[in-house]
């Protein structure tokens, strides 16, 4: 029979080390590159950028005010958001015209 060789065990994983307050990179990076996605969740932009859900929640707030984003869905589980087409200024002023 051969011996049963034990493990020494798993490594642990380095703990997440997800941004809990914007740094200005991360906020240039939510500005320029989030309104480009197809879909905006707020998991998929805490996976990407690598922030807390609660920072991706108020990012996406924050850029429905600024009309970066238009809202798709407002479910009470999950909110939807969708990139304009065109950028803030862009949308405010073929609206007016």
């Amino acid at each position: 029979m051969v011996k049963k060789k034990w493990s020494k065990g798993k490594a642990q994983d380095k703990l997440c080390q997800h941004l809990l307050l914007f740094d200005k990179a991360t906020h240039n990076r939510v500005c320029k590159e989030v309104p480009n996605y197809k879909l905006i969740t707020p998991a998929e932009v805490a996976k990407r950028l690598k922030i807390h859900s609660s920072l991706a929640k108020a990012a996406l707030q924050g850029l429905l005010s600024k009309r970066l984003t238009k809202l798709v869905s407002n479910h009470k589980v999950e909110v939807s958001y969708t990139g304009n087409t065109m950028g803030g200024d862009a949308l405010a002023a073929g609206e007016n015209a």
